[in-house]
């Protein structure tokens, strides 16, 4: 909470009451006898309560009152006032003063006072901080960005997460955007200003796992270590992607790690405290595995207080457009290149594919697409062709793709279409596909 007050008073003595009274209640009191003297270094973020007198020489109360509303709206004043001043006192606190004191003030009356003052800045200044910190999330991770209804869930948990600073696991499918959203949780969060070390657990030599977790060998042969992931994140966040991927053996040492609260760098000689906010990711549901003990319990429990569903773009089909423009903006500006015309083709891609391969494979379109290497055709006179055509032409290139990844295998691309022997070949039939072309 605000402790901090500026005391504006002319009266020498009145002045040295109120400071006392505030600075026993544990308050930083700033007093000064003339009000220009208080506007100085006043921003719309101020972190104070003004307490200021009504009748002064020069510049009253009431002006010190309107030019700080100026600065900030919600920068809380207290006015005193004598018995003869309360109906003005009433028209300033219509105009947006926090509250105003008869004098003499009793010193409980004062403290309550200015505590609901410090307490409503603090307030004020929080949500401003939360509000910034998520502007500034939505447009480090336009993946998050969205209007289904399964991604604004995700924005709601990744928030509370970030600032309960809670453990979470992660589920979605490989490029859902599980990384994406643990970093989203770090920028949201109190930690952002300390470290999120990111350990891909499915890279990582599980022989040497804990000895890398505490620390890793340094290049500068003037020094022997360096410090592990787990020292890096020390009052940060640890991300460990893919946890899934770790044997049960080795997740249940890491989970004995966190319930003794410490851990013991490499070379130190003494046991260091942890203060590490936990994020894990996981391609599937590891509750399964814990009762196939392929998952440590501990661990799992630990991680489990909040689960978060990390959807696939099959899960979130209408942010999908969206989501492709700014990937091609982004490659275009990347690329100096113009914005190319969002083809009828591209449109029915973009509706009818179930994009498997999520953010990376829509990126990766779009990025075709801004460099013009796709081989996604829009259909000729596409402005005066129906729907069935724009649909043919969108079906031939589906049958296309299939075929590329079973490397020209008619039977693997039918299954990975699921459609029957006759009707694939019917299809092959209209629209002069031959599989023997795509068998190089």
């Amino acid at each position: 909470m605000t402790r901090l007050v500026r005391v504006v008073d002319d009266d020498e003595d009145m002045r040295a009451a109120q400071v006392q009274t505030l600075q026993l209640a544990g308050f930083e009191v700033q007093d000064f006898a003339q009000a220009t003297k208080a506007l100085e270094g006043v921003t719309a973020d101020f972190p104070s309560v003004f307490l200021t007198d009504v009748r002064m020489p020069g510049m009253d109360g009431l002006e010190l009152f309107q030019r700080l509303h100026a600065i900030d709206p919600e920068l809380p004043v207290i006015l005193l006032t004598g018995h003869g001043d309360v109906p003005m006192a009433v028209a300033a606190l219509k105009a947006g003063a926090y509250d105003f004191l008869t004098k003499p003030v009793a010193r409980d009356v004062l403290v309550a006072a200015v505590n609901r003052a410090a307490g409503a800045r603090a307030l004020v200044l929080e949500n401003r901080d939360l509000r910034s910190a998520r502007h500034d999330a939505a447009e480090m991770f336009p993946e998050l960005s969205g209007d289904s209804e399964v991604i604004q869930h995700l924005r709601i948990l990744l928030d509370r997460v970030s600032h309960a600073e809670g453990n979470a696991l992660l589920i979605g499918p490989p490029g859902a955007g599980k990384l994406i959203a643990a970093r989203a949780i770090h920028r949201q969060g109190p930690r952002r200003a300390r470290s999120f070390v990111h350990v891909a657990c499915d890279t990582m030599d599980e022989a040497r796992f804990e000895g890398h977790l505490m620390s890793a060998e340094s290049p500068n042969l003037r020094s022997t270590r360096q410090p592990g992931p787990l020292e890096r994140a020390q009052r940060g966040i640890l991300f460990l992607d893919r946890i899934d991927a770790l044997s049960a053996a080795t997740q249940a040492r890491l989970s004995a790690i966190f319930e003794a609260g410490e851990f013991w760098p490499a070379g130190a000689v003494a046991p260091r405290a942890l203060d590490v906010q936990l994020l894990a990711s996981s391609s599937a549901d590891p509750a399964p595995m814990v009762a196939d003990g392929k998952f440590d319990p501990r661990l799992f429990y630990r991680l489990s207080a909040a689960i978060l569903p990390v959807p696939g773009l099959a899960q979130r089909r209408e942010d999908i457009p969206a989501l492709y423009r700014h990937f091609l903006l982004d490659a275009c500006a990347r690329l100096d290149r113009p914005a190319p015309h969002i083809t009828e083709a591209v449109k029915a891609r973009l509706s009818m594919h179930n994009w498997p391969g999520n953010l990376p494979e829509l990126r990766g379109f779009a990025e075709s697409q801004a460099m013009g290497v796709s081989t996604l055709k829009a259909p000729q006179d596409s402005d005066t062709r129906g729907l069935t055509d724009l649909v043919a032409a969108y079906e031939a290139e589906l049958i296309r793709d299939a075929l590329r990844l079973a490397r020209g295998n008619a039977t693997a691309a039918m299954q990975e279409l699921r459609l029957a022997r006759k009707t694939f070949y019917d299809k092959l039939t209209r629209h002069n596909i031959k599989p023997a072309e795509f068998r190089q």
